[in-house]
């Protein structure tokens, strides 16, 4: 049997070791403006957001400059109405 060098020893106790601690890779976020449907009651009125619009908010957060670069969708995420819900959702508006 082949002993392994000291350094491929380390290499594989720190991969242990991560996998033990529970390191994990950031899981990509499909961008569907048709997951923020919850939230357009509240958009439209002055309606409190609800649990699932502000849940699927955050859940879309990383696709909000994408939909403000598309024209069919910017006067709908730009609006005051958006801005007050991802206000009391306590989503940050992107500036970008």
């Amino acid at each position: 049997m082949k002993t392994l060098p000291i350094t491929g020893l380390w290499l594989l106790v720190v991969a242990i070791m991560a996998l033990l601690t529970g390191a994990h890779v950031a899981e990509a976020v499909t961008c569907s403006p048709l997951q923020l449907s919850s939230c357009a009651g509240a958009i439209s009125s002055s309606t409190r957001p609800s649990a699932s619009c502000c849940s699927k908010l955050r859940e879309q957060r990383p696709c909000l400059c994408g939909y403000l670069k598309n024209p069919n969708l910017r006067p709908y995420v730009q609006s005051p109405g958006a801005k007050t819900v991802a206000s009391a959702c306590g989503v940050a508006f992107p500036s970008c």
